[in-house]
């Protein structure tokens, strides 16, 4: 079993052969979801390795683990102490690598229909020359010329980037919280425990979306300043209310019968986190009190350590591991607007409830499979693609960028070189707080859709 097995990853590594697991004992996989579930696994060691750069104790365990480490490092070119080579000048380097290589594969596999051709092969296989490539692209980003100039430029258009993917980013949110709603419903006619789920999750969603408000009416509000943090509080706030409240009336439930209060909890809490990561991008405010200038409306835990930055980039940096990870398992790629969408005076397509629905559809039949020494392999794109392959790449690109403004905070140089944290940047805050309103509307807009244009959905 050993000598087979090795064969056919030497040939997914070399070759055009789909990847699987050595051990047989798995279930079958499909070839579009490995191939989806391997870039996200370049995506992933990459961001690691950025934020393994940013961490402050990098520079010190390398200068004293590496002897002659400044020497070397005027050898290279790398700066005093090799700073070119940590910290947030690196990351960004690193990200360039990487977004040139999702670029360029989402120009290379543009038009792509079945997987019988030679891009199509080079896209679903020859994995360790793709990692050879991604690992060259990353490296020559530290050997271009000009390089203040070239960080000074690709932080505007990693910001950019950034926030398109954003955009991305919760027009998946949205299906996700419609399909998740959807598929936990189908079960109800067949046993209640789906019911008792359904009103678990919704009351843990909703509980943490009030707790967070109330945690930020606290500690980010001030009687004698933070006027912002009051105002967004309660717009925020109200609209959450407001599309809850929708969700569940009268004309909604006509049109949507699966429409609950799932969804717009999912929605409410990733818009209250959005709010609390817009709190902490803000310049901080500063009130005279005893003839002291105190800094007001601050995370109360460690601010001085900037506690609220990191929770940030924690959480963020998670949902979008999050995002990858549904993009990749989900097979309905090319038909994932259909969550997004719903046809009038109809029932919902027939979906088979369970915990896991992220997992592919299990009536899906394909007589082709590869039976070897390791996992079974479904070729399930001799036909047709399930998923655009530009369009995947396309996405991975701007989540490069997504991943170098997350982790670096979206910091900025001054002179060129990284000075300190941000204490605060408008553009940032307006970025994060407009990201809010556009999830609200876009989830508004996937319950009034059906009343506002009833031909389109009727077809």
């Amino acid at each position: 079993m050993c000598i087979p097995c090795c064969i056919s990853q030497l040939a997914c590594c070399c070759g055009s052969a789909a990847c699987s697991c050595c051990c047989n004992c798995c279930p079958k996989i499909k070839q579009s979801t490995g191939t989806r579930v391997m870039y996200a696994l370049y995506f992933l060691l990459v961001t690691i390795i950025c934020v393994i750069m940013m961490s402050p104790t990098v520079e010190e365990k390398m200068k004293d683990s590496i002897p002659f480490y400044s020497e070397l490092c005027e050898k290279m070119n790398a700066g005093e102490n090799c700073k070119t080579l940590v910290g947030y000048s690196a990351v960004y380097k690193v990200c360039f690598g990487m977004a040139c290589f999702f670029l360029f594969f989402a120009i290379f596999t543009i038009r792509i229909n079945n997987s019988t051709g030679c891009r199509a092969a080079v896209h679903n296989g020859f994995w360790l020359l793709k990692f050879i490539v991604l690992a060259a692209c990353c490296a020559g980003a530290f050997f271009l010329p000009e390089q203040d100039i070239f960080l000074e430029a690709w932080r505007y258009i990693g910001a950019f980037g950034g926030f398109v993917f954003l955009l991305i980013q919760l027009m998946l949110l949205v299906e996700f919280a419609h399909r998740w709603n959807t598929n936990w419903s189908s079960g109800v006619g067949y046993n209640r425990m789906w019911y008792a789920a359904l009103a678990f999750a919704t009351l843990t969603l909703f509980s943490l979306a009030v707790g967070a408000l109330v945690f930020m009416g606290v500690f980010y509000t001030d009687p004698e300043a933070c006027s912002l943090n009051k105002i967004f509080l309660g717009i925020n706030g109200s609209l959450c209310l407001i599309v809850s409240l929708l969700a569940i009336s009268p004309c909604i439930q006509k049109l949507q019968p699966t429409s609950g209060l799932l969804q717009p909890g999912v929605i409410s809490l990733y818009v209250m986190y959005l709010t609390f990561s817009a709190f902490s991008s803000k310049p901080e405010e500063m009130v005279e009190r005893d003839g002291v200038n105190t800094t007001v409306c601050v995370f109360p835990f460690d601010s001085g350590m900037k506690s609220d930055k990191t929770i940030v980039t924690t959480v963020g940096t998670v949902i979008l591991f999050g995002c990858v990870l549904y993009s990749c398992l989900t097979s309905t790629t090319r038909r994932s607007s259909a969550a997004l969408r719903v046809c009038r005076n109809s029932e919902p397509e027939a979906e088979r409830a369970r915990c896991c629905f992220c997992f592919g559809d299990y009536t899906d039949e394909y007589d082709e499979e590869k039976t070897g020494g390791g996992q079974n392999v479904v070729y399930d794109e001799r036909e047709a693609t399930i998923y655009s392959y530009a369009y995947f790449h396309s996405v991975f690109f701007l989540g490069s960028l997504y991943v170098m403004m997350t982790v670096t905070n979206w910091f900025h140089y001054d002179d060129h070189k990284i000075e300190k944290l941000l204490d605060g940047s408008w553009s940032v805050f307006w970025i994060k707080m407009a990201s809010c309103w556009v999830c609200l509307v876009l989830y508004m807009w996937t319950l009034v859709a059906p009343m506002v244009c009833p031909k389109r959905f009727e077809a």
